[in-house]
């Protein structure tokens, strides 16, 4: 069974309480029991992390090759300021799939670029939880594609 590792950045455990007129009312755990159900259809293993702590987020997908098949990962407020997450992505050398809640590009200027697209396999933006769920199908559609990766 393929796995895939799951990333939550900065803020994201606050979910359902932060600004739900942006990120909406549902918690990272419903978002992850979701992610967990989907999983089972696809005949996928998950491993979940939250942080808030760049560094983490880089020696986790550094960790990831060779034990993971793909990575999907919000990034969060990092997405626009976190070249060594980016260079993580790159180096890891993954299949990864890039989700947001929000639409980045219909907020404020500054999180309208994101680091991680050039290096990730697609974006998901806009759909709210419904953004993982379309992230982690999109990356199982990689995996089993000729192409794979990139």
């Amino acid at each position: 069974m393929k796995r895939i590792l799951v990333i939550h950045g900065p803020n994201l455990q606050l979910l359902g309480e932060r600004n739900p007129t942006v990120y909406g009312r549902v918690s990272l755990k419903a978002i992850d029991q979701s992610l967990r159900a989907q999983a089972r259809r696809l005949k996928l293993q998950l491993e979940f992390l939250q942080s808030n702590h760049e560094g983490e987020l880089v020696e986790a997908i550094g960790s990831a090759k060779g034990r993971c098949e793909g990575i999907l990962i919000n990034p969060a407020a990092y997405t626009h300021t976190s070249v060594a997450i980016r260079d993580a992505l790159e180096a890891a050398g993954l299949p990864a799939v890039e989700v947001h809640l929000s639409n980045i590009y219909a907020r404020e200027p500054f999180r309208h670029k994101s680091l991680m697209a050039p290096v990730v396999s697609g974006q998901i933006a806009g759909f709210g939880p419904q953004s993982y769920l379309l992230g982690l199908s999109a990356l199982a559609g990689l995996l089993t594609s000729p192409r794979g990766k990139r």
